[in-house]
């Protein structure tokens, strides 16, 4: 006869807790923000650079108000009206 050893009452949740359980997040981080890659047309990256320039400000950080604000403010596309 074989020595079978008893599983765990609550394997799932022992092995789900372990530190490396966690799907690690795709791309980058780059202290406390996740770096993405972003694919946009040329056109409109030469309003952003301008817009950017215009108010002093680096691309990443005109791209990241914008979703920031769209995200908190709500945001209209054709009409449709998203709130936050």
């Amino acid at each position: 006869m074989a020595i079978v050893r008893p599983k765990p009452k609550n394997a799932e949740a022992f092995i789900s807790g372990a530190p490396d359980a966690e799907p690690k997040p795709k791309g980058v981080r780059k202290g406390k923000k996740q770096q993405i890659s972003l694919t946009i047309a040329p056109a409109l990256l030469r309003k952003v650079d301008e817009f950017a320039a215009e108010l002093g400000q680096s691309r990443a950080a005109v791209i990241n108000l914008a979703i920031h604000r769209a995200v908190e403010h709500g945001l209209e596309i054709e009409g449709l009206r998203k709130e936050p």
